[in-house]
């Protein structure tokens, strides 16, 4: 991987987990939910967005994107644990599909990061 950018704010792996941590954590707008799926839905977000950040401003961070791959599986599973799979399908299909995405943003950007990591500790 000799043409990954180690730099900050360039990983586009990252740019994408912010965007879908927004859009999950402003779902509630648009979607019909329940206070728990909503309150769910927004912090998963808001707290990947956060994530994002992290990872966007130290990009040799490995833990933030295995971080983003914990908060997928947990807004995968949301709509089960929370008790919104079958009542309020948006919000359930939205956490599916965030949790997903985001899932597969995280595994993408972990060969990177461990890079930019690596270069980090070797100066």
């Amino acid at each position: 991987m000799a043409g990954t950018s180690q730099q900050s704010w360039q990983r586009w792996q990252d740019w994408a987990a912010l965007v879908i941590g927004v859009l999950v954590a402003l779902s509630p707008i648009v979607t019909a939910t329940s206070v728990a799926a909503a309150w769910t839905m927004v912090v998963l977000g808001v707290v990947l967005a956060a994530t994002s950040l992290w990872s966007l401003a130290q990009p040799g961070s490995v833990a933030s994107e295995w971080v983003h791959g914990v908060i997928g599986v947990l807004l995968f599973l949301a709509p089960w644990v929370m008790g919104y799979y079958d009542t309020l399908t948006g919000a359930a299909w939205t956490s599916w599909v965030g949790g997903v995405l985001t899932v597969i943003v995280a595994a993408s950007a972990l060969p990177a990061a461990t890079e930019a990591h690596r270069g980090v500790i070797a100066h």
